[in-house]
């Protein structure tokens, strides 16, 4: 085991931050995701290379002039499935530091134990936040049931990115794989933001269908943002490319969903959306720098 990640990205010689990278296979090759799964979301989105090991993502990063925020999920209770190591991935990013940035997961619904969990990852590993995604692990964060868990994320200080709106996991299987949309509407965040305004929350993806409640959440709570991985600009909706282009611009992160969209894809498409020529830069890399606390 590596030692614990401490940071070493220098935003300064940076061209972006990606703040959606998924690590979807472990050294063992065990995969984050039962197999059906993971082959119903290469079809929904074509993806080439659906398992990148965590050096390979590095390399690629690396050539692009980027950093990643990378993680997997903790779905073991929904899914029957325990995740892909992520002891394994805060040690790769460690070796990788320069470009890495690795964010840690826990499945709320084993309860103490995710509290536990989170406090392991976050303290003795040197996790730098935390990713969620209430539709494949099956729970409502609404619910104060989750609430010391949050309470526990306030108090490490770190932000944590949640999965909203359309799910391409379950994508196309007999009912969706018993994967729930409703648990990914982002007015279940809206409460959790309310209720712990020191912790930072990172709205995962367009919210379609629910993106006009996303900008308004991102609008009104200081401490909620808005990452656009998971979707091909081209297909953003057009109010939240408005919004990001004004009244969101400083609430706004690249991020692709890679190896799902590659940065190349996803940065070809962006040069076409009509933005200010001073917002670019801002949902590039100075909103992730400001909210990740890279530029102390």
């Amino acid at each position: 085991m590596a030692d614990r990640y401490e940071l070493g990205v220098d935003p300064a010689k940076l061209d972006a931050i990606d703040m959606h990278v998924h690590l979807e296979v472990d050294s063992c090759g065990h995969g984050s995701l039962p197999e059906e799964l993971t082959e119903a979301s290469a079809k929904y989105f074509k993806a080439e290379d659906r398992t990148p090991s965590l050096d390979r993502i590095a390399d690629i990063y690396r050539e692009l002039n980027m950093a990643a925020v990378v993680f997997t999920v903790d779905a073991r209770t929904q899914l029957k499935h325990e995740p892909n190591s992520i002891p394994e991935l805060i040690a790769g990013a460690a070796r990788n530091n320069d470009v890495l940035i690795p964010f840690g997961s826990v499945d709320p619904r084993t309860g103490e134990d995710a509290i536990a969990g989170a406090k392991h990852q976050a303290v003795e590993l040197g996790a730098r936040g935390f990713k969620f995604h209430p539709s494949l692990q099956g729970f409502d964060p609404s619910s104060e049931r989750f609430y010391p868990l949050w309470e526990t994320l306030q108090e490490l200080g770190l932000p944590a990115i949640f999965h909203t709106g359309q799910n391409g996991m379950g994508a196309g299987l007999p009912g969706g794989y018993g994967i729930k949309l409703a648990y990914s509407d982002p007015l279940l965040l809206d409460a959790v933001a309310a209720d712990f305004p020191g912790l930072q929350i990172i709205m995962a993806h367009p919210s379609v269908p629910w993106q006009d409640e996303a900008n308004s959440i991102a609008t009104h709570k200081a401490n909620v943002f808005i990452d656009l991985s998971g979707w091909s600009p081209k297909y953003f909706p057009e109010s939240l490319v408005k919004a990001s282009n004004s009244y969101l611009q400083d609430k706004v992160l690249f991020g692709t969903d890679f190896p799902l969209i590659t940065p190349q894809k996803w940065l070809g498409a962006f040069a076409d959306l009509p933005l200010k020529d001073e917002v670019r830069p801002k949902i590039l890399k100075d909103n992730a720098v400001r909210l990740l606390g890279l530029g102390a």
